[in-house]
């Protein structure tokens, strides 16, 4: 089986593991089952996340990663002018596809929007600027939180709800449950047996968009005061460990 995992929520809380998430990787592997990490997370770049599991107790290769960083820059072309909002990891998934990065103001082609942890209201400014002088709006995801131990923080979602507000214009999204992330998810690893993942609006909906079960742990942002939801998950759990279990260990036909 290929197992699509979510990273914030699943894996860990603002970079703090959660507990049994590693194990239950080492159980999946043991198993001979392939797992892939798909996050709407487009801040940290790939050598981060690579770096962050490692120290969760998981190893992973770059290639097992993919990223709303990366299935953003598949919407922009080779060469094209291109400013965005975020962290490195937008400006690395840009110039591995090799666009050209540019100042706000130096009249880019497309804004790519995605979660920052620096408001600076000049550049959002420049940013709903340019916008609406005729760039394309392009956001890595619309998640409207970003799941940590304390609580739910305001995602991706919040700064391009307010840029869309600014500008007057709605963007292209890449991220899950959108297309461009469902393409980038079957061209690198084929189809998904499972997807699992804490917010069904956006785990569950890929998981229906890709055509696979989904897998709703409770160790993010959805909890069980939250249930029921739609799309209504094939397996829900507390957390990692228990979505595995329940998936290898129900018995089997014969």
């Amino acid at each position: 089986m290929l197992w699509v995992l979510d990273l914030d929520g699943v894996v860990w809380l603002a970079g703090q593991a959660i507990p049994g998430a590693a194990d239950a990787i080492t159980r999946l592997r043991a198993g001979n089952h392939r797992v892939v990490f798909v996050t709407n997370n487009s801040t940290p770049t790939v050598a981060d996340y690579v770096a962050r599991l490692a120290r969760a107790g998981i190893g992973v290769e770059a290639e097992e990663l993919a990223t709303s960083a990366q299935a953003a820059a598949t919407l922009v072309a080779e060469g094209e002018r291109v400013a965005f909002v975020g962290g490195p990891g937008i400006r690395e998934a840009l110039e591995a596809r090799r666009a050209e990065v540019v100042p706000m103001t130096d009249q880019p082609d497309t804004v790519v929007v995605g979660r920052s942890l620096e408001l600076d209201f000049g550049l959002l400014s420049e940013a709903a600027g340019a916008i609406r002088n005729g760039a394309r709006f392009v956001a890595t995801n619309t998640d409207a939180t970003f799941p940590t131990p304390k609580g739910p923080e305001p995602g991706a979602g919040a700064l391009v709800a307010y840029l869309q507000v600014g500008s007057g214009r709605s963007p292209a999204v890449a991220g899950k449950p959108e297309a461009a992330m469902a393409d980038l998810v079957r061209q690198r690893y084929g189809p998904p047996d499972m997807v699992v993942g804490d917010r069904a609006e956006t785990d569950g909906a890929f998981a229906s968009r890709i055509g696979a079960p989904f897998a709703l742990v409770l160790s993010g942002v959805t909890s069980r005061r939250d249930l029921p939801v739609v799309p209504e998950p094939a397996v829900t759990a507390d957390d990692l460990a228990g979505a595995v279990g329940v998936v290898l260990d129900q018995p089997t036909g014969g």
